[in-house]
């Protein structure tokens, strides 16, 4: 018992499976010390989401799982997909149901603490129905001494009659200071038995199931939460990279649109500078046309 309580038996902080602790501040099996050394600390695996992925992205539990039952199937305790159908063999242990790893072990917990919880309701009522036998033989020979001690009180009264009326009194003073502590004693008595439950039981072992099954709720939930934080992780990183692409296509097609603006406003302003010099020329052919006419008109005569 004093190796127990300086070596307990603790879940792994990495793998969750139960080991002999050595000292306190060792939070991992030796498995799993063995390999964060070799590969580092691990990831959660993708199936199961316990944080012992050393190598890829699944632990190892899963990855031997897959190749000798196949993929994983939804568990029916924490609807996670990470439950291997180990046929007939491995439901037979959990009733018939599909469960993963460790749902199974805290279904198999669960179902060892009530074997315990009725082996120990049967030894209180055994216990308690030998405290009733034992009662009722302490009761009849406290009626017996009672009996007995009623002939003694009347065969002293025949010797107190023969007494003097002073002896009388001091005998009956004494004997009703004696009946009045017997009186305040006995409600001090009553509490101590009353106080004691009639079927032996404090109740402490269904409190402890109880508390037992809500920490397996609590983490099935915790293991939901840490697959839906995953998944939003997942939707985010997708969400981030969507947006980087979105920025990307968007600066590319600013600068299509602004050399397209640029080479628009070159050959409008390159056309414009051809059409003012054919509008010169125009201008000048014009001119040229005039002066001709009026000095063939000036010579003709």
């Amino acid at each position: 018992q004093e190796c127990r309580i300086a070596h307990p038996i603790v879940k792994c902080t990495y793998c969750r499976s139960e080991f002999q602790q050595e000292s306190k501040t060792n939070t991992i099996c030796k498995k799993c010390a063995q390999n964060v050394k070799q590969f580092g600390t691990p990831k959660p695996c993708q199936y199961c989401n316990i944080i012992a992925a050393f190598i890829g992205t699944k632990c190892q539990r899963c990855t031997n799982s897959e190749k000798k039952y196949g993929p994983p199937q939804t568990c029916e305790q924490c609807k996670q997909q990470c439950a291997f159908d180990r046929k007939e063999e491995g439901r037979r242990k959990v009733d018939g149901k599909l469960l993963c790893w460790l749902c199974t072990l805290s279904y198999k917990r669960v179902l060892q603490k009530t074997k315990e919880q009725r082996k120990s309701l049967g030894s209180s009522h055994s216990n308690s129905s030998s405290s009733s036998l034992a009662e009722k033989d302490q009761h009849h020979s406290k009626h017996h001494h009672h009996h007995h001690h009623h002939h003694r009180h009347s065969s002293s009264h025949h010797k107190i009659s023969n007494l003097s009326p002073e002896q009388d009194q001091g005998l009956w003073k004494q004997s009703h200071k004696s009946s009045a502590a017997i009186q305040n004693e006995t409600p001090k008595k009553k509490p101590k038995l009353e106080s004691k439950p009639s079927n032996g039981d404090s109740g402490g072992t269904d409190n402890f199931v109880l508390i037992s099954q809500l920490k397996e709720e609590v983490m099935s939930l915790k293991r939901l939460l840490q697959q839906r934080d995953q998944t939003i992780l997942e939707k985010d990183k997708k969400l981030t990279e969507l947006k980087a692409d979105f920025q990307y296509q968007e600066s590319n097609l600013r600068t299509k649109m602004n050399s397209m603006e640029k080479a628009h406003k070159e050959t409008v302003e390159q056309l414009q500078a051809k059409n003012r010099e054919l509008l010169k020329q125009v201008a000048a052919l014009s001119k040229g046309k005039k002066f001709d006419k009026s000095g063939s008109i000036l010579t003709s005569p």
